[in-house]
């Protein structure tokens, strides 16, 4: 896969979308690389699948191996350390919410290219002996008509607990953090967008695991591109980013703070990746994430963090996200 600057990605894009040219982009989170494909059907060196749009058959697969996966987690006390750096900085004022992400180290008797084919996602990425993204989460559509919409997932239970739904919506933590997230990308897309509204607001999704089963919150955030929009198809994305529900708001300090505490960067984790078909575009932010690193895995996962959350609990959310969507 050939890599690109990230303001160059953004270029190719607007001039794909001014000509009607399909492509397949990704960017990383602190957007500095990313990638892009003209016709990306015509290739195959990157899998991928959006709702229905794929660049590959249905692949025979040996479905006779039983999956494992073993999670080899960073300690509480080592989490519990960046916690505390973003904890002060929401008591400072910094931020109102921050998503802090780990990076833990699994063993998995499944390749990339088997998590991929046999995963059950609306978004799928590969980039072979790089990484694999199945990800539930929308961060922008546009439809033909120029409706750009988007869905921040925000709140998440083990769904076998005794009345979880109800405990996920009465949940005060839960409700201010979705509160904030659904706030942050309505502000976000009145950036490009005009009448920009809450059309659905706080829904429940069921995400199916090969370990249980979770529930997790959504919104559905909705608003209006004007003129041609297709020669500004990369910069309509590039200056929503990075992506407010795998960030915080406000954005700047709170991305400082996630740097200050993660000390790693997330590459492609966390950034966002699409299709544009020549007359809509769908995309994702790559979240449930795994990726390859001199030979070893890594699933990247997190949470957000508000100056109501508890540290033991949102170590636990983080580990109840690593998981294969068997």
């Amino acid at each position: 896969m050939i890599e690109y600057e990230a303001n160059l990605v953004c270029r190719k894009m607007n001039e794909a979308g001014r000509n009607r040219t399909p492509f397949l982009f990704g960017v990383d989170f602190e957007m500095t690389k990313g990638f892009f494909f003209e016709r990306p059907m015509e290739q195959n060196s990157v899998l991928f699948s959006l709702e229905g749009y794929s660049n590959h058959s249905e692949i025979e697969q040996d479905n006779s191996v039983l999956p494992w996966l073993i999670k080899k987690p960073e300690s509480y006390e080592n989490y519990f350390s960046k916690f505390q750096i973003v904890h002060t900085a929401l008591k400072k004022g910094n931020s109102f919410l921050l998503n802090l992400t780990e990076k833990t180290a699994i063993e998995c008797n499944l390749t990339l290219e088997d998590i991929y084919l046999r995963s059950h996602a609306l978004y799928k990425i590969l980039v072979p002996d790089k990484f694999v993204c199945f990800s539930p989460e929308t961060f922008v559509k546009i439809s033909s008509s120029g409706e750009i919409l988007s869905y921040p997932m925000k709140g998440t239970i083990d769904a076998s607990l005794p009345d979880a739904e109800e405990q996920l919506l009465n949940d005060y933590k839960e409700t201010c953090e979705h509160n904030t997230i659904v706030d942050l990308i309505r502000n976000d897309l009145s950036i490009v967008a005009d009448n920009v509204r809450v059309r659905k607001f706080r829904y429940v999704d069921v995400l199916e695991t090969n370990e249980k089963k979770l529930l997790q919150t959504s919104s559905e955030i909705c608003g209006l591109l004007s003129g041609n929009y297709h020669e500004r198809l990369g910069s309509i994305i590039f200056d929503m980013l990075p992506a407010g529900s795998i960030s915080g708001a406000p954005k700047r300090s709170t991305v400082n703070t996630i740097r200050n505490a993660e000390k790693i960067n997330r590459g492609y984790y966390t950034g966002v990746f699409g299709y544009y078909d020549g007359e809509t575009l769908d995309s994702a932010v790559m979240i449930r994430y795994i990726e390859k690193e001199n030979g070893n895995y890594y699933f990247r996962s997190g949470g957000g963090i508000t100056v109501n959350s508890n540290p033991e609990e949102e170590y636990q959310e983080v580990l109840d996200k690593i998981y294969l969507p068997l």
